[in-house]
């Protein structure tokens, strides 16, 4: 490649900006979907006891509780209230508690649900036990039973012992759970799930159906819920008359013989105070809409199966959004709650964090890309004001005391008046970070400069990970939501200001100090030649150039073209770019980078030169990044690379190989973007005790320089490779390892929800979602 023919090439065109491409087919039409939304009540809300042992729900959908100390409670009109003593024998037939009846032998039943696909004068039942699974008939206070035998055609009998849950299913079809996982009789035959089929636990506690085929399974450690691929038909009126299979074995042993689908589905595991006021499952019941109800050991939960569309919800997260914006500016960071669960405006306390400006960056280009897709004008102004953020962490920075060079952004600011001194003992915490961890940490002061007005400390030592969302947001800003030159000026010259700062200091972000930023080192000297920086050198050679490509955009200067030429030619960074990091396997990146590299990929393939050779390699460096996330289902990730590689192909020297999305990209998207909670809040999660989780190897354990390596347990879904759901994990921002299983934290945090607003939007934008009202 010619530095001469690149200039040549681009001297007659101010800018150079390549359109990611639109969907090429009819956008995803998601429409209503059931939206979960969960609601815990104890003692608080006005139950008589939080030991709750069963529940049940008459015709008429009111819900009844038992407890183990106070009596019974009904749920009516909103409010529970003690049931009176003369109604308490009604109730009993409706909260039905697990069975003690015996039947000799030493043996008893804890569960009997009668038969639908039985006559009724026949009394047909089937009952659970410790001894196992029966079926005959109960004509009056006595049975009639047999052992069923249930076995799966590995050797293997299912319902000898200790049968946990009985219930049919809307279609009439059998389930049953033990420790050995769960079955369903599907005609003459039978299904078995076990973790390799997606169960992701089996200390059972009961079953009950809901409608469409749903069957709840409560358990010691949450509740499990089964969703059908396609809702299972009732048997036809012959099949239903006809005679009922001998007790003693009513199935066939083995799976051959079921419908291709029959039986598929998908396990979904809630666990937590997200999603229950305790994790021990007593009784579920569920009404007519699906919203199921539990009993246990905490209080009663509720989770609702609420109509909702994608558009909606992100009206939600908007108003939520206004809880967590610190200071006049709107700075988008999370926030902690002085009581758990309560996000009132008088329980919220709010801190900033290091990154203050990536947090406001993303969702500033969230709202560029709703803008742009649905000429909103309240978006437009929510993208105004984060620039408006952004400008400040540039304009802070000059004067006073402390100046930093012309177009050095700060991390984040802090009001002076009623803030206690950031400096004091920071110094101290830097020596000793620099003695005992990092050596190249800088230990200065002050590390928390005072503006010129003396209003605000601004936080120094800025990391490359705020520029690129700086630089992720300003062509967003620029392109889709200014509509005024003076508008365009305003963006344009502060992406002047900071790239002739990183130029005028030999690609490096130097601040008030005069020395570089920890993470501010882009020259080529250190990420070509530094062995402190090696393990750099690709994703900050891919940041810098999108950095440079981005100016050029934008102001149309051709000094920064060719600084971009320079940087890729004479010093490598291009084929620097082509491994932005080294990684053992899925699963083993450091997160905050993957989010670096995607917004910096996504703004180099829009705005770099035309020249079809240097694209070919950045759209395959793209594609090889993406292949190691797509398991994480991340609809951000996805969308910013089907933006460019859809329709796309990599050429070499052996030919020409297609690069587009993985199958299952979109539908792995919108499973995300549909599983988000609405509740935002730092509940806990416990998924490394699973039955559906592989662990991650060492070799998947990050970089193997990292001594020792990293403790925390990292697993995936046994059958899809896939990580676990969002609605089982907790997380701020796209900067968290969706790999770990366990997540702390007891609701006394409140997180963005721009993690939703940004992919949402940016595929409305791309033409992947269509708009839902």
């Amino acid at each position: 490649m010619n530095l001469a023919r690149y200039i040549r090439l681009f001297a007659a065109a101010a800018v150079a900006f390549s359109a990611p491409v639109w969907c090429d087919t009819a956008p995803a039409k998601v429409g209503q979907y059931a939206q979960e939304v969960a609601t815990k009540y104890t003692m608080a809300q006005g139950l008589p006891s939080d030991n709750v042992s069963a529940i049940g729900i008459d015709p008429s959908g009111v819900v009844y509780i038992t407890t183990t100390d106070a009596g019974m409670a009904k749920f009516e009109n909103g409010a529970w209230a003690v049931v009176a003593e003369d109604q308490r024998a009604t109730v009993a037939a409706i909260v039905k508690a697990p069975d003690t009846i015996s039947i000799g032998a030493g043996r008893t039943l804890h569960f009997v649900e009668p038969d639908p696909a039985a006559a009724p004068e026949l009394h047909q039942v089937v009952a659970a036990s410790v001894g196992g699974l029966f079926s005959g008939s109960a004509p009056g206070n006595y049975y009639l039973l047999q052992p069923m035998t249930v076995k799966d055609g590995e050797g293997r009998i299912w319902s000898s012992a200790d049968v946990r849950g009985i219930t049919f299913d809307s279609a009439g079809q059998l389930w049953f759970c033990t420790l050995a996982g769960a079955a369903c009789r599907i005609g003459e035959n039978w299904k078995f799930y076990e973790g390799t089929d997606g169960l992701p636990f089996n200390d059972f506690t009961c079953a009950q159906s809901g409608p469409d085929g749903v069957v709840w399974f409560g358990t010691k450690k949450g509740a499990i819920r089964f969703e059908p691929n396609t809702v299972p038909v009732p048997a036809s009126a012959a099949e239903a008359a006809a005679p009922a299979a001998p007790a003693g074995g009513a199935a066939k042993e083995e799976k051959k013989g079921l419908p291709e689908g029959a039986g598929e589905g998908d396990f979904q595991y809630r666990q937590g105070l997200l999603w229950l006021p305790n994790d021990e499952v007593r009784d579920i019941a569920v009404d007519a809409s699906g919203n199921a109800w539990f009993a246990t050991a905490g209080g009663v939960g509720l989770i609702e199966r609420r109509p909702m569309t994608l558009w909606q919800k992100a009206q939600h997260y908007e108003q939520e959004m206004e809880k967590i914006k610190r200071t006049e500016y709107g700075y988008v960071s999370e926030v902690s709650l002085k009581t758990p669960g309560d996000t009132s405006p008088e329980n919220i306390i709010y801190t900033d964090s290091d990154n203050d400006g990536l947090w406001t960056s993303m969702y500033g280009a969230g709202e560029c890309f709703g803008y742009a897709a649905t000429k909103d004008p309240a978006l437009k102004e929510h993208a105004k004001k984060a620039f408006e953020a952004l400008r400040f962490l540039q304009t802070v920075t000059q004067g006073g005391e402390h100046p930093a060079p012309k177009g050095y952004v700060a991390r984040t600011i802090l009001p002076v008046e009623g803030t206690e001194d950031p400096n004091l003992g920071r110094l101290e915490r830097d020596q000793k970070e620099q003695a005992e961890g990092d050596k190249i940490w800088k230990a200065y002061e002050p590390r928390w400069p005072k503006s010129a007005d003396g209003k605000w400390y601004w936080k120094s030592d800025t990391s490359s990970d705020e520029l690129d969302g700086h630089y992720f947001f300003y062509p967003r800003y620029y392109d889709l939501a200014c509509e005024t030159e003076e508008e365009k000026e305003a963006v344009r010259q502060v992406v002047r200001d900071l790239t002739d700062h990183l130029i005028d200091h030999g690609y490096r972000l130097v601040d008030h100090t005069g020395t570089v930023t920890r993470w501010g080192e882009y020259s080529p000297e250190g990420l070509n030649h530094d062995p402190n920086w090696w393990i750099e050198r690709g994703l900050k050679s891919l940041s810098m150039l999108s950095y440079l490509a981005v100016a050029h955009h934008m102001t149309g200067d051709q000094k920064y073209l060719d600084h971009f030429m320079t940087l890729a030619n004479e010093h490598n960074y291009l084929f620097n770019a082509m491994v932005t990091k080294i990684h053992l396997g899925v699963g083993s990146s450091n997160q905050s980078d993957d989010e670096m590299a995607i917004m910096s990929y996504y703004n180099l393939l829009a705005y770099m030169p035309q020249d079809e050779s240097m694209r070919n390699l950045m759209r395959y460096s793209f594609y090889s990044r993406y292949a190691l996330e797509q398991p994480e289902m991340n609809p951000f990730f996805n969308f910013a690379y089907a933006a460019f590689g859809l329709g796309q192909s990599y050429t070499s020297t052996f030919g020409s190989y297609p690069i587009e999305p993985w199958h299952g990209w979109l539908d792995d998207s919108l499973r995300t973007l549909k599983g988000f909670p609405l509740d935002r809040m730092n509940w806990g999660h416990e998924n490394s005790h699973r039955l559906d989780i592989l662990p991650l190897r060492r070799q998947q354990y990050g970089d193997p320089a990292d001594a020792p390596p990293r403790k925390i347990r990292r697993g995936s879904r046994i059958n899809t490779g896939k990580v676990i759901p969002i609605e089982d994990r907790f997380f701020n921002h796209w900067n968290t390892d969706p790999w770990d299983l366990d997540y702390g934290g007891q609701g006394q945090g409140l997180a963005s929800g721009a993690v939703y607003l940004l992919p949402y939007y940016m595929g409305l934008y791309h033409g992947f979602i269509e708009k839902d009202s």
